[in-house]
């Protein structure tokens, strides 16, 4: 992606966080719904293989079935994880919306915690520069245990 494109209310781009990133076109408000996640629907057998061979984009739907976000027609693949978010990830009958959880200006990255679990989390770096940083892309339920095991990793001293 060498050009920015434009897909309504984000602006997709390089981000100083990680390759590309997603930014608010316009100004955003509060519970805004900026994009779906878009991608294949899968079983949780067909996410496991996946994930395995380093697929990074399944997002979890249910206790059935995941959506596997690894697709052209899917731009919110791009959006980078921050320790402090200013979006969520939000499910709704079966679909998987990014949400504002505060106002967003003009040109602002938009972020969302992507939730990880602790399993193998020292492979996944987290490079969102926040002063809340804990150093490695976990949820938020994680971050006291993972500032525990890593003091000196940690973005933010």
């Amino acid at each position: 992606m060498s050009t920015p494109i434009n897909h309504g209310l984000v602006e997709f781009r390089s981000s100083p966080i990680h390759g590309h990133g997603g930014f608010a076109a316009q100004h955003v408000l509060p519970g805004t719904r900026l994009i779906e996640y878009l991608g294949e629907r899968i079983d949780k057998a067909e996410a496991h293989i996946r994930c395995e061979a380093g697929n990074p984009f399944i997002f979890y739907i249910d206790e059935e079935s995941d959506i596997d976000g690894n697709v052209e027609w899917n731009p919110a693949r791009w959006f980078n994880h921050s320790c402090t978010p200013n979006c969520e990830a939000e499910s709704d009958d079966g679909r998987i919306w990014i949400v504002a959880l505060r106002e967003l200006a003009t040109g602002e990255e938009i972020t969302f915690n992507y939730g990880y679990d602790l399993a193998d989390y020292r492979a996944a770096p987290c490079r969102c520069g926040t002063p809340a940083c804990v150093g490695f892309i976990v949820a938020e339920e994680h971050f006291d245990q993972v500032r525990l095991e890593n003091p000196a990793r940690a973005c933010a001293q």
